[in-house]
């Protein structure tokens, strides 16, 4: 429908505007704030766009000298003008860009670029923030009336567009519209319980512009604080005040500029910026990726590790930016929860967002952009192990249990994973070693990478389990960190190595000390011991990890591990009892004795405590718990007293 006043038309938003308008109004952004995030953009799409049409038409009559973006401030009036110098719009384009939803300023211009083949003349054009119609929308959060002013570069009639946002408009022609577009908000009461604030405030207006615009091509002015506030200044003073002009973004995007060009200090102090963080970082890492899709990342890996690293609703994930807009904080979809720590920007030149420009699409993009960033912090890694070692053993102090959550959640790169990882062995009391010096040191004929699990290096060095392996010189793995109960179940190897727990399974190390004679001498008592305690056991068998104690328990290679059942548990998980089996050393004098005795006298009843005692014993030299505190404590005792 249209309807003619004068020179006055009066028409209807189509079907899809009108619903997008209560849907921005009511329910799309959750932000408030982000309508003049979107003015912004679109008003740096038009500089843009001014920019490569000057660049294409020699003949355009265009003032290019000056190209910024201007944010006006009326308190009297309530209305915030974003004021732009750049590309313009005709009465058509209106009409076009605002009256329908389905097109797109942007899209169609670059749509058009890449049909003529122009954008090989420049890179003006990837520099495009997209989607003028549907930003322009976010405007009726924070105003009852919009009016919009515009004339296109190189005409010489503007146009001004007016609606409130119910369903129609009104457009006509203006005579002496200066060039580019300027659109007026004329604002709705500020209402603080409803996150809608007072937008004609200097200090509000130049937060939300740092927050999101800072890093922009193009300069975005205001009247310098202070100036034109008072609302008793005569006319001249006001017209005057207002000419004084600041630039508010810094349009200095770290990431965007060559590495010669920024010092150390300028990254370090970004990283403060946006980690909150005292410290200096670890590590600055610098990506540029072109071809299908384009992207610039600036990561940091810090010096210290946060206090909630470990918490479960602990903020995680870089910003994202979106040709130098800010889209969003803590961006989880570009950085895997293992990296949780990295802090730092990823800004996408054409990347898939969803109409309000807050929320991601899970799309190939994302995907592959996060792929190429874990595979780019774990080569920095690999290469600060093997080319500066104190830097390293700073992170892997830092950070270490958090990486090797990866090897949990990220098969893809768990070989990468493994190749960056330190952990405590058998081989040196205080330094870590990497899986690849585990290997260079490896015995002759050996086909395992033994490790141990516990709650304390203390506890796996006393541990009776070691025993064989200490005295015939194998180095083992000492992993205390609670992850380490979860991955190793996980992983099967490491270049071709497999993974084998000192303490769970059959230990073959080439020269299994118990003969068939003594499996024969042993299988009486071993039988018996296996029924007398049934409850508490799986099987009682002679060992052949023990050279010193008299016996020890152990897992099936499938078994759960004590550690792993007791956190299970105190997560709520009910489990079934799981048994483990009792080993012997048929070399200890305790074990010889019992064998004889049963051998002599089977009812003897104090053999049965024997048995218990040696169960006891085995418990405790790995740091488990007994079942029964007091009752073996009374065995002791009782053994003790009749010993002297």
């Amino acid at each position: 429908m249209v309807e003619e006043t004068g020179s006055v038309e009066t028409l209807e938003f189509q079907s899809e505007a009108r619903q997008l308008l209560q849907l921005m109004i009511h329910s799309i952004y959750s932000n408030k704030d982000i309508f003049l995030r979107e003015l912004v953009s679109n008003a740096s799409d038009a500089l843009d766009k001014l920019r490569l049409e000057a660049f294409r038409d020699k003949e355009l009559q265009a003032d290019t000298d000056d190209l910024h973006v201007e944010i006006q401030l009326d308190e009297q009036a309530r209305t915030v003008t974003v004021r732009d110098n750049g590309i313009g719009m005709s009465r058509d384009d209106v009409v076009a860009l605002i009256g329908t939803i389905a097109k797109s300023g942007t899209a169609e211009f670059l749509r058009k670029l890449k049909e003529s083949k122009e954008e090989s003349k420049g890179t003006v054009g990837q520099d495009l923030i997209g989607q003028f119609g549907v930003g322009f929308y976010s405007s009726f959060m924070v105003a009852d009336k919009v009016t919009l002013v515009s004339r296109r570069a190189g005409t010489d009639e503007g146009v001004r567009w007016e609606s409130s946002g119910e369903g129609t408009y009104t457009i006509e022609p203006v005579a002496d519209a200066p060039q580019g577009t300027a659109v007026t908000l004329h604002l709705k009461p500020a209402d603080d319980e409803d996150h809608l604030y007072d937008y004609t405030s200097p200090w509000k207006v130049r937060e939300i512009v740092k927050r999101y615009s800072d890093f922009i091509t193009w300069p975005v002015r205001m009247a310098k604080t202070g100036s034109g506030d008072s609302a008793d200044a005569d006319a001249e003073g006001a017209e005057a005040a207002a000419t004084e002009l600041e630039t508010v973004n810094s349009m200095k995007a770290l990431w965007a500029r060559s590495k010669d060009e920024v010092s150390d200090e300028e990254y370090h102090e970004f990283y403060k910026h946006i980690s909150h963080d005292w410290s200096d970082p670890l590590e600055t890492v610098r990506m540029q990726a072109e071809g299908t899709f384009e992207y610039q990342a600036l990561l940091f890996l810090p010096s210290r590790a946060p206090v909630d690293l470990f918490m479960r609703d602990a903020k995680r994930g870089v910003q994202l930016y979106v040709k130098r807009v800010f889209i969003m904080d803590d961006c989880e979809a570009l950085m895997p929860n293992y990296l949780r720590f990295v802090k730092g920007v990823v800004d996408a030149q054409d990347l898939s967002l969803n109409v309000s420009r807050e929320i991601l699409q899970q799309d190939r993009q994302i995907r592959a952009i996060r792929r190429r960033l874990e595979k780019k912090i774990l080569s920095t890694l690999k290469t600060m192990m093997t080319e500066d070692a104190e830097k390293y053993e700073t992170f892997w102090r830092e950070f270490g249990r958090a990486v090797k959550e990866g090897l949990l959640d990220d098969p893809e790169n768990r070989e990468q994973i493994l190749e960056i990882s330190s952990f405590a062995s058998t081989n040196h009391a205080t330094k870590e070693t990497s899986l690849r010096d585990y290997l260079s040191r490896m015995k002759d004929g050996q086909e395992h990478i033994y490790y141990a699990t516990g709650e304390s290096r203390t506890t796996i060095e006393n541990s009776p389990h070691l025993e064989a392996f200490a005295a015939k010189g194998y180095e083992v793995l000492i992993l205390t960190d609670p992850v380490d109960e979860m991955w190793v179940d996980a992983v099967t190897g490491f270049d071709g190595k497999s993974f084998q727990s000192v303490a769970k399974g059959e230990v073959d190390l080439g020269d299994d000390k118990t003969s068939d004679e003594q499996k024969a001498e042993y299988a009486d008592l071993l039988k018996w011991m296996s029924a007398t305690l049934s409850e508490t056991v799986k099987e009682v068998r002679l060992s052949s990890r023990l050279t010193t104690s008299p016996s020890c328990v152990v897992g099936d290679a499938g078994d759960l591990t004590p550690t792993l059942e007791k956190m299970y548990r105190a997560m709520g998980q009910e489990l079934p009892p799981v048994k483990r089996i009792l080993e012997l050393n048929p070399e200890h004098p305790l074990v010889a004795g019992l064998r004889k005795a049963y051998a002599e006298n089977p009812a003897e009843g104090a053999l049965a405590e024997t048995a218990e005692l040696l169960h006891g014993m085995a418990l405790l030299a790995e740091g488990g718990e007994l079942s029964e505190p007091s009752r073996f404590l009374n065995l002791v005792a009782d053994r003790a007293a009749k010993a002297l």
